[in-house]
Formats: structure tokens, sequence, C-alpha cells
């Protein structure tokens, strides 16, 4: 059976509303403003928390780190790169206030041990482990001394390697939640694994999350449909800024629009409909949308009816329009002018 997992106060796992987080990542630059302005658009797009990333590049990089896309002319090298995009431990705390202020769970993705000693300083709830970390175990047992809980990225692993960080989290008592992911910046439709939700689901029984890198909001409502417990997406401002992870981003307009899908769907799959119980509840208006018999033309008192005497109109306050064939060859008790709706009452 599935185990939920605590984040900062927030049940993740079945029965529990999806954790929708806002990956952040670098959409920054480098800006401390900017990387405040993040987090009061994601809070007004509803989203559950805000996720950066804490690079650190001394401790995670050399000068030789190539670029997976080469899409900065500022930074002469990667690892000049990682050294624009670092905050001081000051600035981190300061960006974790104002998002707990906010309403937002603040969480960073450790990209080294002294990033996660940082954070640990400044106060996360949980460890969200980016895809490439998943094989650094000696990061992973940094992180479970905390016993905080630990989100699985897993965009880069066989199940071999999955299996072993879920074993190493589970003997050590950590929470966990494993999330299907591919790393592709666009992920095709092809590659986002939607198929495998269940299947980490059955094969591990904790929580399972999605983290998208499609730069839309289908695959996040999808997995929604199919009782998803937390999503991950990339978020711009737009995607015509500047930065690594653009095609794999939506936008902030578009994250309120994937919140109140997610929640739409989440409602419609809490309350299953019952036909009947429905239509009852629908009578009066469906009275007003279905036909009566109604007279044609003005009939005597003692008409015999004949099909041609009657038509079909709204309101279906009358007698019902598929009673029609058995109407024919009745009397009339009393003379009705046309556009009569006809009732039992003036029948014979």
């Amino acid at each position: 059976m599935t185990q939920f997992i605590e984040v900062d106060g927030r049940y993740v796992g079945p029965g529990h509303p999806s954790l929708v987080i806002a990956e952040i990542a670098q959409a920054h630059d480098g800006s401390l403003g900017t990387a405040h302005a993040y987090i009061d658009a994601v809070s007004a797009a509803g989203a559950d928390a805000i996720k950066f990333q804490t690079h650190i590049a001394a401790a995670e990089s050399t000068p030789e780190e190539p670029w997976r896309v080469k899409f900065s002319q500022q930074d002469k090298t990667r690892y000049d790169y990682w050294k624009r995009m670092e905050f001081t431990e000051e600035q981190w705390a300061a960006l974790r206030e104002h998002a707990n202020e906010s309403g937002l769970i603040f969480l960073s993705s450790p990209f080294s041990i002294e990033a996660v000693d940082l954070l640990t300083r400044v106060g996360v709830p949980a460890w969200k482990v980016a895809s490439g970390e998943v094989n650094n175990t000696v990061m992973l047992d940094h992180m479970a001394q905390t016993g905080l809980p630990i989100l699985l990225s897993t965009g880069m692993s066989p199940f071999s390697e999955i299996d072993e960080a879920v074993h190493w989290a589970k003997e050590g008592g950590a929470p966990i939640a494993v999330f299907q992911c591919t790393t592709a910046y666009p992920c095709p439709p092809d590659q986002v694994g939607a198929n495998l939700i269940p299947v980490l689901r059955d094969r591990y029984a904790v929580p399972i999350g999605l983290s998208d890198h499609s730069g839309t909001i289908y695959p996040s409502l999808a997995a929604a449909a199919v009782g998803i417990d937390a999503l991950e997406v990339h978020i711009a401002f737009t995607r015509e800024t500047f930065g690594p992870d653009l095609e794999a981003s939506i936008t902030t307009t578009e994250l309120k629009k994937l919140v109140e899908g997610v929640r739409f769907i989440e409602a419609m799959n809490e309350n299953p409909v019952d036909k009947d119980d429905v239509a009852e509840g629908l009578a009066q208006l469906r009275s007003m949308f279905t036909k009566s018999l109604v007279t044609l033309c003005d009939l005597e008192a003692g008409q015999v009816l004949e099909e041609n005497h009657l038509v079909l109109k709204k309101p279906g306050w009358g007698i019902a329009a598929s009673r029609l064939p058995e109407l024919v060859g009745r009397r009339l008790a009393r003379s009705l002018p046309a556009d009569s709706l006809l009732t039992e009452e003036d029948l014979a």
C-alpha cells in the first residue's frame, strides 16, 4: 500500500491533492531581484511550492565542464555560469522567508555536499534530488542524515539504479517520493513516460510524481487524471527571455492554467457521479429542455385525436412527446385552442 510523506506540513500521497512545484532553476539568470519576483508570480499562480537550484561552482564543477547547450554570451565557461548563479547564504535565507510568507513551500536542489549543508542551515523541508545526482551516494547519505523527505527525479536512471536509491532511502528510514522524468529539453510526447506512473507506484509503494520538461501543461493534466501525487514543471516569465531551459518551460500564465486544471480534475475524480441521482437533481431543468404534446389547431370537446392534431414543443411540463402513439384515438374532455400543452385532465 502506497504510503504518503509529509513536506512542510503538507501530505503528499494517495488521497491528498497533488503537490504542484514550480521549478525556477536558472530562470532568474543570477539576479536576486528576479528570483524574488518569481516567488510572487508562482504564489499568484496558485502553485504549492517553488524550487530553485543551489549551485556552488567550486564545489560541484571543474573549469573543464562542457556546456550542455552553449546559450550564454556573457559566460566564457560553464563554470563561470555556475559561479554567476550563486547566491549567498543570507540571500538564500531571504528567498526562503519570502516564499514561506507567500504561502509557498521553499525547495532547492543541491548539487554538492556544501550546498546540502548550506540549505540545511537555510532551512528546507525536503530534498529534491536532480536526475544527475541519483547515483551520488555520498551526497544522498549526507541528505539522509537530516531526516528530511527525499523527492527523487529519475530522468536518466534505469530501474536498477532507482531500485538501489529507493532501497537505500527505505533502509535509512528516509521518506521518499519517486518522480517519473525524462531528461530531454524539451521532452517530446513519446518520451514523457506517463505509462510508467502506475508501474513506479506498484514497484515502490511510495508517492509518485511527474517532473515534466515538455514545455506544455498537457503531461501534468494527463498525470492528474490518473492520480499523480506531485508535479514539477519548469517556469519562465516568457519564452523570449534568456536561459538554458526556456524550451522546456511553461510561462507563469500557463502555470495558473495548469493549477486550475489539476484542481478541476482532482475534484472531478473525487466525486464520482450517479446518473440517476443527477437526473433527479436536474428534473426541473430537464422539463424546460424536453418537449410536450401540443395542439396544432383549435380542437372541440369530444374530438377524437389524430396524429396531425398534435405537434411536439417545449416546455416538457405537459404529456411527454414520447406518448404520441398512445394518445391517437383518445377523445378530448374539453375544448382546447391551438398551442395548448396537453395534460391528463384534457383527456376523456
